[in-house]
C-alpha cells in the first residue's frame, strides 16, 4: 500500500539560502521538525514556495535524498515537477523514483501553452513511465492551463494519477469534480485563503504555504474543520486570514521568508533574481506578521482530535 493518501496538510516547503547563495541545510532541518511536531502529513518538496525555478536539477535530488533521510519513513515526501519539456518531466520523474520520492506533484509544460491534447498527452507520458502516484497541479491563475473535467474523465484510466491540487480559486469546483468523480481523485487546496471553505466543502487535504511558518496553526484549522468543530475552526481562521492573503501575491516566497524568520523557523535570504523586501514593502508586510503575533490564539489539543476516516463532506 502506497504511503501516500493524499490527504491532511502538505507543507510545500521552503528552500533557505545562506548568504553565499547554497542551501541552508540546517534551518532546512529546523523547519522540517517544525513541520513533523506539528502533525503534518506530508512534504512538498521544490515547489514554488521552495524556489524551484532557481535550484538545480542537482540540488533538488540532493534535497530529497537528504529529505527521506530525516523524516519518518510513514512521512511521504512529493517531489514536484515543473518542466519545459516532456523529455525532461520524465527524467525528473525517473531520478525522483530512484532517489527514494514517494510521490510527484505535476505541473503541465511550462513557457508554452499547451492545448488540452497536448497537456493530457503530457502528464499521460509522464505517468505511465514511473509507478508513483501522482498530484495534477490545477492553477489556471499562475500558470494559464485549466484541467478540466473533461480533461480529468479522459484521465481517469491512468491508475497513478491519484489526486488534484485544486487551485483554480472557484471553491465550486470541488463540488464539479465529486459530483462528476466521487471519490476517484483526491482534492487538496491550493490556495491558503480558500482553506476552511475547501475543506469545508470536501477537499481531502491542503498543500499549505503559511505552514512554513504557522505549522500549529495550520495542522490545527485542519483537523477542527475535518472533525466538524466548525467554530473553533473559525477563530483560528479568521485570525489567521491576513497572513494567508500572503500566500497570493507575486512575492509570496519573500512574504513567507519573511514570517517564518520571525517565527524562529527560517531565514528571509532568498536566492537571485528574488531579492529580500526593503523599505514600505517591508514594513507593510511586517506589520502583517507583526500583528498575528501579537493575537497568536491559544490552540486546542488538536494532535487528540479525532478526524474521521471517511470524509463526510462527500457522503
Amino acid at each position: 500500500m502506497s504511503v501516500v493518501q493524499w490527504k491532511g496538510v502538505y507543507p510545500a516547503v521552503l528552500t533557505p539560502f545562506k548568504e553565499d547563495d547554497s542551501i541552508d541545510f540546517k534551518t532546512f532541518t529546523a523547519n522540517l521538525e517544525a513541520q513533523i511536531d506539528s502533525g503534518i502529513d506530508g512534504i512538498i518538496l521544490s515547489g514554488s514556495l521552495g524556489e524551484a525555478s532557481t535550484l538545480s536539477d542537482s540540488e533538488k535530488q540532493t534535497l530529497l535524498i537528504y529529505t527521506k533521510d530525516i523524516v519518518p519513513k510513514n512521512l511521504p515526501v512529493i517531489v514536484n515537477i515543473a518542466k519545459q519539456s516532456t523529455v525532461e518531466a520524465v527524467s525528473a520523474a525517473n531520478e525522483a523514483e530512484r532517489n527514494g520520492a514517494d510521490g510527484l506533484m505535476l505541473l503541465p509544460p511550462l513557457g508554452y501553452k499547451s492545448d488540452d491534447r497536448e497537456t493530457l498527452e503530457y502528464f499521460k507520458t509522464v505517468a505511465r513511465n514511473t509507478s508513483l502516484p501522482i498530484m495534477i497541479y490545477n492553477n489556471p491563475v499562475d500558470y494559464k492551463s485549466l484541467v478540466t473535467l473533461a480533461m480529468f474523465e479522459e484521465l481517469d484510466s491512468i491508475s497513478n494519477i491519484r489526486a488534484v491540487k485544486e487551485s483554480t480559486r472557484d471553491i465550486s469546483n470541488i463540488t464539479r469534480m465529486i459530483n462528476s468523480f466521487g471519490s476517484r481523485y483526491k482534492i487538496l487546496c491550493g490556495v491558503d485563503p480558500l482553506a476552511m471553505e475547501s475543506l469545508s466543502m470536501g477537499a481531502d487535504g491542503w498543500v499549505a504555504g503559511l505552514v512554513d511558518a504557522f505549522p500549529r496553526e495550520t495542522v490545527a484549522l485542519y483537523r477542527l474543520v475535518k472533525a466538524g468543530l466548525y467554530n473553533e475552526a473559525l477563530r483560528i481562521h479568521r485570525w489567521f486570514f491576513p497572513l494567508m492573503e500572503l500566500d497570493i501575491q507575486p512575492k509570496l516566497v519573500q512574504y513567507i521568508k519573511l514570517a517564518s524568520s520571525l517565527t524562529g523557523i527560517g531565514t528571509e535570504q532568498v536566492r537571485a533574481p528574488r531579492l529580500m523586501l526593503e523599505g514600505k514593502e517591508r514594513d507593510r508586510v511586517l506589520s502583517v506578521i507583526n500583528e498575528a503575533l501579537k493575537n497568536r490564539p491559544e490552540l486546542p489539543d488538536y494532535l487528540h482530535i479525532q478526524v474521521p476516516q471517511d470524509d463526510v463532506q462527500r457522503a
